[in-house]
Order: structure tokens, then sequence, then C-alpha cells
């Protein structure tokens, strides 16, 4: 099925107006933000061509990366990741902002998407953030790509803040976990947005379970760290739980989806996507960065289940 913008015969292209502006919207997600690669390859595959593209935390690095031509880059990095390979990229700072630094995730970044300019993309691309000082929603929509995806994704406590244009920003997830008032306001008419909360605080298990993943992601980490005695010491204080309680770390990241589920629900009960595509994810853990493989196919598998209502609101609206 082909859901590209439908084609107009040749005599009546003088009369008709311009083609509606089409916006895809991308949701944060952490880990399960792999599953943006698979809806945006499925996407792809189907003839979707956006004219803005929306995204927040792990939905911006999708989505900028797709944009810039190197999406099979950044699959094949997530595809390869195990969890020894992730504690690689834990460049941990006991002193400072956020427990990572970031250096080594950028250094990765710039091999695969080099010096891209926000504003050379083939669409119209913002990365959302937030500014740490107001609280207000920051809009990146020129300059560097690589520094722009760093400051969607820095999710306080974790990464440290970051400065651009004389702001210190950080995770938009945490005003706008899922974009799609961006792309209206940009000027696009259809809008599809693709969610990673659309079950995370649903049926499926109860809250010990959830609750467990967590921290049970944390543990593995730890044992498969090659860290020295403070990296240990860290992981441990963060995951391991106190007594019958979480650890420090599984509450926060919690914490995280609990405020992503409920600031997603309030925004999207104002302004709702023409299509809403929600990969069932939830049964996977914020932090299982290794399971990349599995969350690209339900990326794809919800694209081919959303396919015919995104054909009919695009021919519905840009009749």
């Amino acid at each position: 099925m082909n859901i590209a913008p439908l084609a107009r015969p040749a005599q009546d292209l003088a009369q008709e107006p311009p083609r509606p502006r089409i916006g895809l919207a991308l949701g944060g997600g952490v880990a399960r933000g792999w599953a943006h690669i698979g809806a945006l390859r499925r996407l792809e595959e189907l003839g979707f061509k956006p004219d803005i593209v929306c995204g927040t935390s792990v939905g911006a690095l999708a989505g900028g990366f797709w944009l810039a031509g190197r999406l099979e880059g950044l699959e094949a990095w997530a595809l390869a990741l195990t969890k020894r390979r992730m504690l690689s990229y834990f460049d941990l700072m006991l002193n400072g902002s956020g427990l990572m630094g970031g250096a080594k995730l950028r250094a990765r970044m710039e091999e695969l998407i080099g010096g891209a300019r926000i504003e050379a993309l083939p669409a119209e691309f913002v990365a959302v953030t937030a500014e740490l000082a107001t609280g207000h929603e920051i809009w990146l929509r020129s300059g560097s790509l690589v520094e722009a995806i760093e400051a969607a994704y820095a999710l306080p406590g974790v990464f440290p803040r970051r400065a651009i244009g004389g702001r210190w920003l950080i995770d938009g997830a945490l005003v706008n976990p899922l974009p799609v008032s961006v792309c209206r306001a940009l000027g696009a008419r259809i809008v599809v947005a693709i969610g990673l909360h659309g079950d995370a605080l649903g049926r499926l298990g109860g809250r010990a379970e959830r609750l467990e993943q967590t921290a049970a992601a944390g543990r593995q980490l730890e044992a498969v760290s090659r860290g020295g005695l403070a990296e240990r010491l860290m992981l441990k204080k963060l995951f391991a739980p106190t007594g019958p309680a979480p650890g420090l770390g599984t509450v926060m990241l919690a914490s995280f989806n609990i405020v992503m589920d409920r600031i997603t629900r309030a925004r999207l009960a104002g302004d709702p996507p023409d299509v809403l595509v929600t990969p069932q994810v939830g049964h996977i853990s914020l932090l299982d960065f290794d399971r990349a493989e599995e969350l690209i196919a339900l990326g794809r598998e919800a694209v081919d289940y959303s396919a015919p209502r995104i054909a009919r609101a695009i021919e519905f609206l840009a009749a």
C-alpha cells in the first residue's frame, strides 16, 4: 500500500492549491526509541514523505539521522549494542550535572553524521528541548544536528545540560513528549505521530513486574561493567534495592516513565494527531538498549497496522 500524497492530473495543476504540509512527530522513550527506526523505515517504504519532522529526546535522534540519510548507520549501531557495549559509552561523572558526560556518545554520532546542519536537511526538522531556567519549550531549527540531538536527550541527572544560544537546555520530553503541537505550529495540516507510551502504564503486567524490569536491567549493567570501583559503586547505588524497596535508579526511571505518559495524554487531549501510531513496547524497560532487533520489528508492525488510516487521512485532508 502506497501512502504517499495522491498525485493530481497534469491539466489540473494550475488550478490546484499547494499540497497540504504533512508533519511527523516522534516521541521520547529512552531505549524504546529504537522502535522509531523500524517505523521510519516502513514509512519510507510506503512512500510517506513528510514536510516537517519534529522529535523529542530519542525521537530527535531517530528523526535527525533519518533526514540526514544515516538511519542505516543508526540501525547498525543499535543492533550491535549489548549490555557490555552499552557500558563502553558510560563515561560516568561522579562530580557534575549528570552521571554521564556524553562525550563518547557524541563522538559516535559525529562518526555517523559528521557536521550535518539542520538547515541543510531535505525537510524541515525541529529538535524539541526545554530551557532549564524557565521551563520554556525551545525548538532547535538550525545549527549543528549533533548539538541539537544532544540537547533533546539531555535527561536531567543522567546527561549534563547543554548550552546553545545562551540557554541551558535539557530533555524536551519534560515539556512535550510527543510534539504534535510543534508540527501544527509550523503549518502541518496532516500530522502522523509515533508515540512510545501507549501501553507503558497499561494493563500488561503489574506494578511490581514493571519495577523489577528496570531493577533487573540495572543489575545486568552492574554485572557486565568493566569500570573501576567508583563506577561499580555508582551502579550499585543506583539500582540496588533498599530492602524491599526499589533502588534510586529504578525510582528515577519509573518516575520519568510516569511523567512522559501523563504529559503526553494531557497534550494530545488538546491537540491530537490525525493518526497516532503506537508500537506496543511497554513491556520493554527504558534501559533495554540491547533489544533493538525486537523494538525495530515492533515499530514496523505498528506502521503496518496504521497504514490504512494514514492513507485515508492523507486522501481526505489533501482533497
